[in-house]
């Protein structure tokens, strides 16, 4: 497949032809922003606003400095993909990708012990990031209904506090412009001003909460074996948050051009460093060292590169008691999460998607129409946030009081399932199908579920990392 550069443009609406007569404004070129773009361009004519400049194939942009580290999309969050843009999945592994069966293709190490390699109907897409928005940017901005415009800063909304009209924005040369929309959609991620601008409308400031487990992230890349390039295991060696000391973790996984994409990663007094010859070592010091193992022959390709911000942190723009109609705020603008458990891309996909649907089933023009679309997106970010502050808040530090009862009866339960998953492979498949985004947690309240917590894992615990002869062989 070959990359499309991206159309750009002021407007573009007086050129295109079968328009709606409705248009949108998506704040954010990254991969919520094209999703979004993609989600809405069979509805309106619709206009990118980036701040960067996009690469027109897979290369690092300025604005993403958290794409250095491993990145994956669960099928959860793939099918999502492919409603939106049809055959992505096919193109992505077409060009390398690699799809991995879950729980068959993990290698994981719970603080319960290891896992088995069930057979699943599961999946994970892995890329590195680059990739994965180079393919879908390629796509959603070759439409006739979608005009990006670069170097391009947001200065604010325009309206009130009952109905946002447009946005104002700055070119690169410093000339201001309003433009005005039906709909405005931001998705500028961690850095997302929106709360401000809210407020800026007269409205109150809506709820919001952090937990930082004082994470910090270490990457790097490294040439994998040759008898590994045709397919790996991912690795992955949860950290403890409820044992002694800091928490230490790891990932390894395989994506495109034969590379291992290994993230390592510590809370605060465990921290790994962003020196190249400090990352095996810290590896080496992960509850098992099955990680190091694996790098300890293989070529290093960059390296290492650190990243701090890393905080839970979410707005709770559903409860607003207030919501102007014409705004919908989507992706790490609503929540941004630990990348440890790699649901943001994931919760991307299903927000757009939710948005599409809503405004399918109600239509331009409906009263509260964007509160609608708030609301539909609240319910893949609360699955993710769950998953994610479930395992964070018992960090020391990690919020100002600790965790709740209701969090701590959760965890009690989640962690009695997942040792009960160290020897029950349907208990190992419901919990891999919440954690892909298949499925919500109350799947793990059936009855069925329930009794098998009680019972127990139904075999006895594994000894070591569940790798194959041909697995052990691929590395030494």
């Amino acid at each position: 497949m070959s990359d499309r550069s991206p159309r750009s443009g002021r407007s573009g609406r007086s050129r295109r032809s079968g328009g709606s007569g409705r248009s949108a404004v998506v704040l954010g070129g990254g991969l919520a922003g094209v999703l979004t773009a993609q989600a809405l361009s069979g509805l309106a004519d619709v206009t990118v606003v980036e701040r960067d400049e996009l690469p027109t194939g897979p290369a690092a942009r300025k604005g993403l400095p958290q794409a250095r580290h491993v990145h994956l999309l669960w099928s959860g969050g793939a099918e999502a993909v492919e409603e939106l843009l049809p055959g992505t999945i096919n193109r992505l592994m077409a060009r390398g990708a690699h799809r991995l069966a879950l729980p068959d293709d993990m290698i994981g190490f719970s603080p319960q012990g290891w896992l088995r390699r069930w057979a699943g109907e599961h999946y994970m897409l892995l890329s590195s990031r680059d990739l994965l928005d180079a393919t879908l940017r390629a796509e959603v901005l070759a439409s006739e209904r979608v005009t990006l415009r670069q170097h391009t800063e947001v200065l604010g909304l325009t309206g009130d506090g009952s109905a946002v009209a447009g946005v104002r924005v700055r070119d690169r040369e410093g000339v201001q412009s309003t433009l005005r929309a039906d709909l405005v959609v931001d998705t500028t991620g961690r850095s997302s001003r929106a709360a401000g601008w809210l407020r800026s409308l007269g409205l109150p400031p809506v709820p919001e909460r952090t937990v930082s487990s004082g994470l910090v992230y270490a990457s790097r890349l490294y040439r994998a074996p040759e008898a590994a390039h045709g397919g790996f295991p991912a690795v992955n060696i949860q950290a403890d948050p409820r044992g002694p000391g800091p928490g230490r973790a790891g990932t390894l996984v395989l994506i495109e051009d034969g590379r291992w994409h290994v993230t390592l990663s510590g809370t605060t007094g465990g921290a790994p460093s962003g020196r190249n010859d400090a990352f095996e070592p810290f590896a080496r010091g992960l509850r098992h060292p099955v990680l190091a193992d694996l790098i300890a022959d293989a070529e290093p390709l960059d390296d290492v590169v650190l990243t701090r911000a890393t905080a839970n942190r979410r707005h709770y723009y559903e409860r607003a008691r207030h919501w102007p109609d014409g705004f919908a705020v989507l992706g790490d603008a609503v929540a941004a999460y630990n990348p440890i458990y790699g649901h943001g891309m994931s919760v991307a996909a299903q927000s757009a998607r939710a948005l599409r649907a809503v405004l399918r089933r109600r239509g331009w023009g409906t009263p509260g129409l964007a509160r609608h679309i708030q609301r539909a997106i609240a319910g893949p970010v609360a699955v993710a946030w769950d998953l994610a502050t479930g395992q964070d808040v018992f960090y020391p530090g990690a919020t100002p009081n600790g965790p709740t009862l209701r969090e701590r009866a959760t965890a009690a339960y989640v962690d009695r399932l997942m040792h009960t998953a160290t020897g029950n492979g349907r208990i190992a498949r419901e919990l891999t199908r919440v954690t892909s985004m298949e499925d919500g947690p109350l799947l793990l309240l059936k009855p069925s579920v329930l009794l098998a917590a009680v019972r127990g894992p139904l075999r006895p615990p594994l000894g070591g990392p569940p790798l194959t002869p041909a697995e052990r062989g691929a590395v030494r």
